[in-house]
C-alpha cells in the first residue's frame, strides 16, 4: 500500500474495534489512549494482515472487569467476522468458561488434560484442573467456607521430578506417579488426560464459575 491507502486501512481497522474519531486519533500515541483502547489497537494491529489464526496471551491483564468484557466481547466478534481461530492464553478460569470451545490445561511445560469447555468444567480428569477449580469461588457455596488450595509450588522446569511433574502437589499420587510419566490418554470422545490415575478420579463435580 501507498500512504495514502495504508492511512485509509488503518482508519478502518479502529473504526473496526471501535475507537472513536478514528482519523484524528491516527497520530496519537499509546500513552493518549486509556488501556482497554490500547488493548483494541492491538486487535487491529493482529487483524491489520487477516490472520488465519490470532494467539492472544493475556490479553485483559491490568485491566478492569468490564473493561476486560468489552475487549473479550470485541475479539471474539472480530474474529467471527472474519473467520479467524483465536488461542487464547490465560489464568482466568472464568474467561476460559466465558469463551473457550475447546481447552488445553498445562502444567509445567505440558498438556497434561485437553477437551472441550464442557468436559473440562464437568468431569475434569486430572488432579491439576481439579485443583484449578477447586481453587475459584462459587456462587452456591457457604461465603464460609474456605477455597482448596493446590499446596506446594511450581517446580524448577530444568530439574523436573521423576515420574509426573505434578507428583509432589498430588493429593491423588500413586506409586507409579513417582516413577513413570504419563501420556495423554483418551477417557472420553476428544477428552484426554495425562494421569496415571484418571479413571479413578471418575466424574467431579464441575465448578460453576463466573465470567
Amino acid at each position: 500500500m501507498n500512504k495514502t491507502e495504508s492511512r485509509k486501512r488503518a482508519k478502518e481497522l479502529l473504526e473496526l474495534v471501535g475507537i472513536p474519531d478514528a482519523e484524528r486519533r491516527l497520530k496519537d500515541y499509546p500513552h493518549q489512549f486509556s488501556g482497554g483502547m490500547r488493548q483494541r489497537v492491538m486487535i487491529a494491529m493482529a487483524m491489520s494482515c487477516n490472520p488465519k489464526v490470532i494467539i492472544a496471551d493475556e490479553p485483559t491483564t491490568a485491566l478492569d472487569v468490564t473493561i476486560q468484557a468489552q475487549v473479550l466481547e470485541l475479539l471474539q466478534g472480530v474474529a467471527t467476522e472474519f473467520g479467524t481461530a483465536v488461542i487464547l492464553i490465560t489464568h482466568n478460569l472464568g474467561v476460559v468458561a466465558r469463551y473457550a470451545n475447546r481447552v488445553n490445561v498445562m502444567y509445567a511445560g505440558r498438556i497434561v488434560e485437553q477437551g472441550s469447555a464442557q468436559d473440562i468444567y464437568h468431569n475434569p480428569r486430572h488432579p491439576y484442573t481439579i485443583g484449578l477449580l477447586d481453587s475459584v469461588p462459587r456462587m452456591d457455596q457457604d461465603r464460609q467456607e474456605r477455597l482448596r488450595t493446590i499446596e506446594g509450588s511450581p517446580p524448577d522446569l530444568m530439574n523436573l521430578p521423576q515420574g509426573c511433574s505434578f507428583n509432589p502437589r498430588c493429593r491423588y499420587a500413586v506409586g507409579q506417579c513417582f516413577e513413570e510419566s504419563p501420556t495423554l490418554t483418551a477417557v472420553g470422545e476428544a477428552h484426554s488426560s495425562s494421569c496415571w490415575v484418571r479413571d479413578e478420579l471418575g466424574t467431579q463435580t464441575g465448578v460453576g464459575v463466573q465470567g
